[in-house]
């Protein structure tokens, strides 16, 4: 086996898919992974060499111990963490009775427990390794911002969460997040209306694509000297906000 190995959550679509395959280019050896969507799982590991496909519901404390496990059992190592997967509700700001408490847990359970607890679980390998964790959060969690204020809160808690795990975890392991913008991928339905208002906006007039935060989380996955930052990766559409 040559390469890093490389587990990416939330990997069978959209800026997952685009980071693992990113990684893989590099002759790195992915892992994908999905709650649900076990067919394109396999496809692309049929079509990635030296990946592997590993379903597991983040938001279930039994399927992580069983991904990190896993992992080990195949590849005997973990040298980076990428934790993508996420899930949102589309609620307008002002409907606080729609954002009810069941909504808070459906979102924390995926956005914040899982990622914490993926950490936790993968600690001990990657302190083996002097690897790195890179979580994936959003511009919602930097501005009052985004599908609605559980995702919002949600992202603001994993982007606080890494500066906090960066300070106890170094220097054998460094922690950093990824925050981006507006990217076009299949979460947001009728999106030209947003798009058109990004590229009208933001300094680099466009939205990003999945293969643009990818190409940021792998650059960070390289910086052996930065660690506890949240990198916002938004074509400077904050700076317009």
């Amino acid at each position: 086996m040559t390469g890093r190995v490389v587990l990416v959550t939330g990997s069978t679509h959209g800026m997952g898919k685009a980071t693992a395959l990113r990684f893989a280019s590099a002759g790195d050896n992915v892992v994908f992974n999905s709650a649900h969507s076990v067919e394109a799982g396999e496809k692309l590991t049929a079509e990635t060499a030296g990946s592997r496909y590993i379903q597991a519901d983040i938001s279930n404390s039994d399927d992580c111990v069983r991904l990190i496990r896993e992992v080990i059992d195949h590849f005997g190592r973990l040298d980076v963490l990428v934790n993508n997967a996420a899930v949102t509700r589309i609620i307008e700001h002002n409907d606080l009775e729609a954002a009810s408490l069941d909504v808070w847990r459906e979102i924390f359970e995926v956005n914040v427990f899982g990622p914490w607890n993926l950490s936790v679980l993968a600690m001990d390998h990657l302190r083996a390794a002097r690897g790195s964790i890179i979580n994936v959060t959003s511009i919602a969690g930097v501005r009052a911002g985004g599908s609605s204020i559980p995702y919002a809160v949600s992202k603001a808690a994993l982007n606080h969460a890494t500066t906090f795990l960066a300070k106890v975890v170094g220097p054998e392991v460094r922690v950093n997040a990824v925050a981006p913008g507006y990217v076009v991928t299949g979460w947001i339905a009728n999106s030209d209306a947003i798009t058109d208002s990004v590229s009208s906006i933001a300094p680099l007039q466009r939205p990003g694509t999945p293969d643009d935060i990818a190409e940021v989380i792998f650059d960070l996955a390289q910086m052996e000297y930065v660690t506890g930052q949240v990198l916002v990766a938004d074509g400077g559409l904050t700076l317009a906000m």
